[in-house]
């Protein structure tokens, strides 16, 4: 059941990612043909469904715990289909940014993981986790090869038209794969919890690692209103532009993996986070100055993706690690509010700047967004590597006042909190020194 779970949630969410990628490498250049079209029309249609994510993702974590995931789920996916069937049915950019608002209304992210958590056991649910985040970085390369392909063949309103069909086939696969969950078990670890959110506002490394996190979706945003008219401009026509983000997905996966498991390794994330941002100054200063160079254009592009990714892999990695013991889950809403908002930033304020003066405007903001986020990150300190469990608790070990000091006084146990009325004890663990089952015979004992 587990393995379905697994497989049945990491397809509705891929589905859906793919339906939101697709998008981004062609709307700049093929909404430009919407009646009543400009650029900053254009940017407002990217950032929308940034937008409107940011304020439904929480309160969707919230009600699914009131009303059941699976309902929430296919309610969210049937408002993402007729967000999706509005775009594709108007010639106008006006008709698209209500799509793509209505799109961005069916929030179902946190969502879903929260069903994966009901439905894994705790040592299983740490790898589910994990083939999740793996299949949203294979879901954004392909997105970005096939929807310029997709595009050039059927036209804005196919994309559209796909990606209709793409959302309710997520509601058949949540009806008819995707288990259901006998029970509600709350885990702070994947939930959305209401009284943490004091904990995760008030944690100083939790807000600056949000900030990375909007600045780089807010990069990624205003790269994307300015890379493909550049690359058009220089020559190299909407049609091939595939083969760019072919090359260029492949190439920055394969050096990703290595960076990362350096980082981890090594306990060196800092310093590779820190690289990365000065490799996004210097890919944005590259493309600033490359003129119509194609040559330029494309090295920049290979740079840019190569520092996004890691990073995009590193910042769920070090909220994790950051965040207090039985708040990641409203660490990773929060977390995940903050990129929606970049999202929204980055592609609203990109339409005007291109509309206003162009993409060396659009470049020139980058660098800004890019500094900042140096400065910040220049403050940040090296994260605890540890891992997160959560222990079910029996009613005799719930009142035993001494087991925290027990649990405590193991090696490399910093942090355990015990929630009562739960029946749960969620600690943090560096597991080179102490694992789960040494934890477990304790609390048994």
């Amino acid at each position: 059941m587990e393995l379905r779970a697994t497989w049945g949630l990491g397809t509705v969410f891929s589905l859906r990612m793919l339906g939101m990628f697709m998008v981004l490498p062609v709307l700049t250049t093929y909404g430009m043909a919407l009646q009543d079209a400009s650029e900053s029309l254009i940017g407002l249609a990217i950032g929308i469904y940034g937008l409107m994510q940011a304020i439904f993702q929480i309160p969707f974590g919230l009600i699914s715990d009131y009303i059941g995931r699976k309902p929430l789920i296919i309610g969210g996916s049937l408002i993402f289909a007729l967000g999706s069937a509005i775009a594709a049915l108007t010639d106008s950019i006006c008709g698209v940014i209500l799509g793509r608002a209505l799109q961005g209304s069916g929030a179902i992210t946190a969502v879903v993981m929260a069903l994966l958590a009901d439905l894994t056991q705790e040592h299983n649910r740490t790898k589910a986790m994990s083939c999740i985040g793996v299949s949203f970085g294979i879901t954004f390369a392909i997105a970005m090869v096939i929807g310029p392909i997709v595009t050039h063949a059927i036209g804005l309103s196919g994309l559209f038209w796909i990606i209709t069909i793409l959302a309710l086939i997520n509601v058949i696969l949540t009806l008819l794969v995707v288990p259901s969950a006998d029970s509600h078990t709350l885990n702070r670890e994947s939930d959305i919890v209401r009284d943490s959110f004091g904990k995760i506002l008030s944690n100083l490394q939790l807000l600056k690692l949000n900030l990375g996190i909007f600045c780089l979706h807010a990069l990624l945003m205003l790269n994307f209103i300015a890379l493909p008219p550049i690359m058009t401009h220089a020559g190299f026509p909407p049609a091939d532009q595939w083969q760019v983000y072919l090359v260029t997905m492949l190439i920055s996966f394969a050096a990703m993996v290595p960076i990362i498991i350096y980082a981890e390794m090594k306990r060196r994330m800092k310093g590779v986070f820190i690289g990365c941002v000065i490799q996004l100054t210097l890919v944005e200063l590259i493309l600033l100055a490359a003129d119509g160079n194609l040559w330029l254009i494309f090295f920049g592009i290979q740079l840019f993706f190569l520092a996004f990714n890691v990073m995009e892999t590193l910042l769920p990695s070090l909220i994790s690690k950051e965040s207090p013991a039985g708040c990641k889950g409203t660490a990773m809403g929060v977390h995940s509010t903050s990129q929606f908002l970049g999202v929204a930033f980055g592609g609203s304020l990109g339409g005007c700047l291109f509309q206003f003066q162009g993409t060396w405007l659009v470049f020139l903001v980058c660098i800004a967004i890019a500094l900042i986020l140096w400065l910040v990150s220049t403050t940040l300190r090296e994260p605890p590597y540890i891992s997160r469990l959560r222990i079910a608790l029996t009613s005799r070990a719930t009142a035993d006042g001494q087991l925290v000091q027990h649990l405590r006084a193991q090696p490399g146990v910093t942090e355990v909190v015990v929630v009562p009325e739960e029946c749960s004890a969620y600690i943090r663990v560096d597991t080179k020194q102490t694992n789960r089952a040494e934890l477990e015979k304790i609390v048994a004992a």
